[in-house]
């Protein structure tokens, strides 16, 4: 008898990774069925999938900055989920299925890879890391030329949080010779867009200049080798603790407070070293 696609099947060291992903792309197809499946999952699109597929890569990402390794396993499961419904998605439209992502992925790994899965008998020596990155935009960049995507910054997916697309936006141009030869001249362009900020003649410029000065900032963050984005979700992490300090202190009177008691406030929580 063929066993129930949907059931969990029994434990097999060699195959548990592949049985799971076949259970869980059954189950998605069961709830995509028009007739018997799910009414919310069988009208979703992948324009409407895709603000969960963020949510869930950045739940990954808090998961792992919390070191939950329970809690890694569940959203990294999410992530797969979204993973699966955008292919079963494609499938039912005739794009692709679930399998050509899955080969698709494990063919661009090998071919960007040729210092690890090219013949061994050759005896060449392993390249260092400068190389191996070098190879691997060059591979990147004849995989972007085989897509009809000139120029240096195409390719840089729109979707991105604006921090990390600037920063790669600048990373490609770069590449070209574009670039500020130290951090001094970032720093001058912060400083630059700061005065343009304070003398806009409008609303509407002024939200353009305050553009430039984010993006200049994550150009200076570059050229100190800090992750802009990392730094300002370590940012925001550090408001949270101390403000979550602050209402504790002052119990169900915070907001009547005033603005120099709160910094008071704010003050000793920083003092406190949170």
């Amino acid at each position: 008898m063929t066993p129930d696609p949907i059931s969990r099947p029994d434990p097999d060291p060699d195959s548990d990774a592949a049985a799971a992903l076949r259970r869980l792309a059954a189950i998605m197809a069961r709830l995509r069925d028009p007739e018997t499946g799910c009414p919310w999952d069988v009208v979703q699109g992948f324009a409407t999938i895709a603000p969960y597929t963020i949510e869930e890569a950045y739940e990954v990402a808090d998961a792992i900055a919390r070191a939950d390794m329970a809690d890694l396993c569940g959203e990294l499961g999410d992530l797969q989920l979204q993973i699966v419904f955008h292919a079963r998605i494609a499938e039912e439209a005739g794009h692709f299925a679930l399998a050509d992502v899955i080969t698709g992925i494990a063919d661009k790994m090998v071919r960007r890879h040729p210092h690890v899965f090219a013949d061994a008998s050759t005896g060449d020596a392993r390249p260092d890391p400068r190389a191996e990155r070098a190879g691997w935009e060059t591979i990147k960049a004849e995989e972007r030329a085989r897509r009809n995507e000139t120029g240096a910054l195409a390719g840089v997916a729109l979707g991105l949080p604006a921090l990390l697309r600037a920063e790669k936006l600048q990373k490609r141009a770069a590449r070209t010779g574009f670039d500020w030869p130290d951090a001094d001249g970032p720093r001058a362009k912060v400083a630059e867009e700061i005065a343009e900020i304070e003398t806009a003649a409008d609303a509407t410029a002024r939200a353009e200049e305050m553009g430039d000065l984010l993006f200049a900032v994550v150009n200076w963050a570059r050229h100190m080798n800090i992750d802009p984005e990392a730094a300002l979700r370590a940012a925001n992490s550090k408001f949270e603790r101390r403000f979550a300090a602050m209402e504790k202190s002052a119990g169900d009177g915070f907001a009547a407070l005033s603005l120099v008691a709160k910094e008071a406030l704010w003050d000793a929580a920083k003092a406190a070293g949170l």
